[in-house]
């Protein structure tokens, strides 16, 4: 139980159903549509929709999605991939004759097309019960009526604005400036394209005059895409992966989502008494980032689109994990992996819903960079991600540019499984740090016993670019000790990431956290 003596924030309990997410509006929207007789996804996705609205820094109807998710009174964890993929005309040769050794993150050539809103309209068929209609209302009212600007999407809105390019900064300044906390952002163009959505379905987006005005976009800044690349986008059914520590099943959407990662990670940290360590101490600290550094050596190594992803199987291996572990030095730093082969970020959305017959929903939601990619379609102001600077340009590797291809993903949504029962569906934000997130949050849960908030409260760090990133809630001792590790110890003025998650609990109570890093909150009824 946390000290009531100190700030913080206690775990919220209920029986009906519980949403957690990172802005309030979009969880109370996702408890209104419970209580409206909708089921765990219809509120998943009525709440992710209008995130676009309160946090359009971090999501949109331009980006890209993937959900993990169970159907009422079953335990098997189904997946859907709403990523979508580059144009097919998209050549790394080219860029590479260009000059080029990476994709240019603010450019068309890394606008792959939105996937989203394929995947939340074929799940609001197959899944849901009330219909888009009902779904799209909430977002299509406050894109009009507007949302007030909550601090930490002020905060983040301030820092990424320079990406906004053109009508862009039209639609998301306010007369050129950064809005401030408590400023209206209001959407008309993209409530109308959700009230096309909502009479007609997907088709309304993917073709007719809103994909026109997504490719005059995308054409006048150099775009390969057309109107076939957009028809064409399908979501795909696919199959999670998994791994078990300590007796508890992480199960994660199947690449090209970097899920398997966090498995990896997980794996190494097994051979370690870690339940034994200081949980934030620098013994503790120092195994955990040098397990990551492995662990995203091997997803930049083998993770891309699900027909280019090679060896799996090995990197899910306890065998492998076993053989990476013993490179660890519990006293030295090692040289950090290969310069990561996509562009990290920080900016994501997660939403988790459980209904009264105890679905579960598991959904992240993004367009990549703060702003995506900072190109916004003109009539609309529809503002495209970026997730073709996930790939690479290093000719013959499995996450190389191409025609047709889906990139490699850092949003990943997870759940818990115990004894065979769904018990935790979570997510953190992060963008690279998903997957170090995921193995701290099961750590935090499994060797040292934290209850859901806590775990999630607890402070962070993070390994990347050579640099090893600390949250303030590591004390200046703990850093010494880091640092005569070998590790180059900052702190950012960022927190690191973001998480949400609901405990299904045995005897009928749910159980929702919600990050203090974040503006959102866990609602339950």
């Amino acid at each position: 139980m946390r000290d009531f003596h100190l700030p913080g924030r206690s775990q919220v309990l209920a029986t009906e159903g519980m949403c957690a997410t990172s802005h309030p509006l979009a969880a109370a929207t996702a408890i209104d549509i419970l209580k409206r007789g909708g089921n765990a996804m219809d509120a998943a996705i009525a709440g992710a929709v209008l995130l676009g609205i309160c946090e359009p820094q971090m999501t949109g109807i331009g980006g890209d999605c993937f959900v993990l998710y169970t159907r009422p009174g079953e335990q098997e964890i189904r997946a859907l991939n709403g990523s979508g993929r580059a144009p097919a005309a998209a050549s790394a040769a080219a860029l590479r004759a260009e000059g080029l050794d990476t994709v240019p993150v603010h450019s068309a050539h890394a606008v792959t097309v939105p996937g989203a809103i394929d995947a939340f309209c074929h799940l609001s068929e197959t899944e849901g019960r009330l219909g888009l209609d009902a779904l799209l209302a909430p977002t299509i009212h406050y894109a009009e009526a507007g949302v007030p600007v909550a601090p930490r999407v002020a905060f983040d809105w301030a820092n990424d604005a320079a990406t906004l390019q053109g009508v862009a900064r039209e639609s998301y300044l306010a007369d050129g400036e950064v809005p401030r906390v408590g400023h209206l952002f209001r959407s008309p163009g993209q409530a109308e394209v959700l009230r096309r959505i909502a009479k007609d379905g997907r088709d309304a987006f993917y073709t007719g005059e809103v994909a026109e005005d997504m490719l005059a976009a995308l054409h006048a800044a150099g775009g390969v895409h057309t109107a076939e690349d957009f028809a064409a986008t399908a979501c795909t059914p696919t199959d999670p992966v998994s791994g078990s520590y300590k007796g508890i099943d992480l199960v994660e959407h199947a690449p090209n989502g970097q899920g398997a990662t966090a498995i990896l990670m997980l794996n190494i940290l097994a051979q370690f008494d870690i339940a034994g360590m200081d949980p934030w101490g620098a013994e503790r600290a120092h195994i955990e980032v040098e397990a990551a550094k492995l662990a995203y050596d091997a997803r930049n190594r083998f993770l891309a689109d699900p027909d280019h992803t090679a060896r799996l199987d090995h990197m899910l291996s306890p065998e492998t994990a076993a053989k990476l572990a013993a490179l660890i030095d519990p006293k030295k730093a090692m040289t950090a992996p290969a310069k990561l082969s996509e562009a990290v970020h920080k900016d994501t959305i997660y939403i988790t819903v459980v209904d009264r017959d105890r679905m579960a929903v598991s959904l992240i939601y993004s367009i990549f960079h703060g702003f995506g990619s900072g190109i916004a379609s003109e009539k609309f102001g529809v503002l495209f991600q970026n997730r073709g600077a996930g790939f690479t340009l290093q000719e013959g590797h499995p996450n190389e540019l191409g025609g047709g291809k889906r990139p490699m993903h850092t949003i990943i949504p997870g759940m818990l499984r115990e004894d065979g029962r769904v018990t935790v569906p979570f997510g953190v934000m992060g963008g690279a740090y998903q997957p170090h997130g995921h193995a701290r949050f099961v750590s935090n849960l499994r060797d040292f016993g934290m209850e859901l908030q806590d775990a999630i409260d607890a402070p962070r760090l993070f390994g990347e670019s050579g640099r090893l990133d600390v949250e303030r809630g590591y004390s200046p001792d703990v850093r010494q000790a880091l640092a005569d590790k070998g590790h180059r110890v900052e702190i950012r003025e960022t927190a690191i990431g973001g998480a949400q998650a609901i405990r299904i609990g045995a005897e009928g109570t749910l159980e929702g956290a919600s990050d203090p890093r974040k503006d959102g909150c866990a609602l339950g009824y």
